[in-house]
């Protein structure tokens, strides 16, 4: 059952916290069918791992664990951690990962990805400070299902299509690994503090197009995209990339109009060139 405002409160003053600390990005969810939806978005059966991060003080580990599946939470913070551990103690299906999720910018804490294994599940809160590139990064490892909160525009961004607002680097990794989509919007009031600014609830099922060059492919599309008002040509040849001849493809469009499969099609051509 969700916690209450005064409920986190109460256990947050337990372990000597004053509230939430801003430099981990913790808002805490209270409202109690949203995180009936947040669990119901994870498709949960008692055979799954689910990865959990930013756990909290718990409200929404409790009812991962009431589903029999195996539960890992990953927190940063110190003093939730120790609350995290005694609250579940007594859990066999409870463990706990002190620690950042997140070992570097595009790599997973390496006790974290020591755990993955087929099938495994991502139903959490997410930390909006870390929260796109941990996307990412679960996706390449191999996970399987992704259920989880995030800032609205985030949200949008997993979504968005080709030559509109949001669409970018982060649009075009999540589509070519995942099938992302929002669930419903959620308004402040259903975290503690409120954020200044709405979230969504988005669920993301893997199905990989980039296989093992994943990290090269996020590095053409980021440089493709730091020119996305110029000619593809042209931002082509910032990239490096020294003669377009032989392309079977229109260069004279901006970089944001192409869809990620036309990306992925320009970058195996030039690939194949290089080995010809």
């Amino acid at each position: 059952m969700a916690q209450t405002k005064t409920e986190i409160q109460q256990l947050l003053q337990s372990i000597g916290m004053e509230g939430p600390r801003k430099r981990f990005g913790q808002n805490f969810m209270i409202d109690r069918n949203l995180i009936a939806k947040i669990v119901e978005a994870g498709e949960i059966n008692p055979a799954d791992q689910v990865i959990e991060i930013g756990p909290g003080t718990g409200t929404l580990t409790e009812e991962l664990i009431a589903t029999g599946a195996s539960v890992l939470a990953v927190e940063i913070d110190r003093d939730l951690a120790g609350l995290l551990r005694e609250r579940f103690a007594n859990r066999p299906n409870f463990r706990l990962i002190l620690g950042d999720a997140l070992a570097g910018k595009h790599e997973l804490n390496t006790e974290l990805r020591s755990t993955l294994r087929p099938g495994t599940k991502l139903v959490a809160n997410l930390p909006y400070n870390i929260a796109s590139p941990l996307i990412i990064e679960m996706l390449i490892a191999g996970v399987e299902l992704l259920a989880f909160t995030v800032q609205k525009e985030v949200a949008q961004r997993l979504v968005a299509k080709a030559d509109s607002e949001h669409y970018g680097p982060l649009s075009v990794m999540t589509q070519l690994l995942g099938e992302p989509e929002i669930l419903r919007i959620l308004p402040p009031q259903v975290f503690w503090p409120a954020p200044k600014v709405e979230s969504a609830l988005v669920r993301i099922h893997r199905n990989d197009h980039l296989g093992s060059s994943a990290g090269e492919f996020s590095a053409f599309v980021h440089s493709l995209f730091g020119a996305r008002r110029k000619m593809l040509r042209k931002a082509l040849s910032i990239w490096g990339l020294q003669s377009t001849e032989g392309l079977d493809f229109d260069l004279e469009k901006r970089v944001e109009v192409y869809s990620p499969m036309d990306l992925l099609g320009l970058w195996l051509g030039i690939k194949n060139q290089e080995t010809q």
